[in-house]
């Protein structure tokens, strides 16, 4: 299987006032084509520094990160925000919706970035708003939708330019069990049906059994699950 995603030796200092405080130490990962992965652990664990360097938002103080074959430290920043916009769709915990746009215009948003047509744009969020149940809200604003149905639109705007992965961070975390159910449908329906690599930061065992593998990371290094 192809590796879209490869970390070696990768590790992670912050430093704060003259002092260096490890995150991440030796992270060797693989995550290939069509998987469908979880990244476990318990807080202060490194899931967060390590989706930030997965999600390319961040860059280790050692080691190589590689995307779709390309060594992320090697690249220059709009480099970087180029990969970040045509290969990795992100879906965060609190939904990051622009509150003034509608739901079909949130979904357009990356697109917008990405100097597609407007014609192709609407046609293209009109899709994926009626591939994640919403083809009726597509005028509603995030205020009048539910905590659900926002994340459905943010699925929907992860998508919007084809990405490589979809990088999801604790995707049900703010969301009841039915919601948080119907989300992982949706990220599971991407990954079997459409081939789509899918990865879920968590620390929800009842989340993380719906992937194809887990990885468990515990003080900032991989104890188990890493291919």
């Amino acid at each position: 299987m192809d590796s879209v995603i490869s970390l070696e030796n990768v590790g992670k200092v912050y430093r704060n006032g003259g002092v260096d405080t490890p995150a991440l130490s030796s992270i060797n990962l693989k995550i290939g084509k069509g998987d469908f992965a979880s990244i476990m652990g318990p807080s202060g664990s490194g899931k967060s520094t390590l989706l930030h360097i997965i999600g390319a938002l961040d860059k280790p103080s050692s080691g190589k990160v590689i995307i779709d074959g390309k060594e992320v430290s090697k690249l220059k920043e709009p480099e970087i925000a180029k990969l970040r916009g045509e290969k990795i769709g992100f879906v965060f915990q609190f939904f990051n919706l622009y509150p003034t746009l509608t739901a079909l215009e949130n979904v357009e948003l990356p697109m917008v970035i990405a100097g597609k047509e407007k014609k192709e744009r609407v046609k293209r969020a009109k899709e994926l708003l009626e591939m994640v149940g919403l083809k009726e809200k597509a005028n509603s604003f995030p205020s009048q939708l539910s905590g659900g149905q926002k994340q459905r639109v943010a699925i929907a705007r992860a998508l919007a330019n084809n990405p490589l992965f979809v990088l999801a961070d604790e995707p049900t975390g703010n969301l009841d069990s039915k919601s948080g159910k119907d989300i992982i449908d949706i990220l599971e329906n991407l990954n079997k049906k459409e081939g789509k690599t899918v990865v879920i930061i968590t620390h929800d065992q009842s989340i993380a059994s719906h992937s194809k593998h887990i990885i468990r990371i515990e003080d900032g290094r991989i104890v188990g699950g890493a291919k």
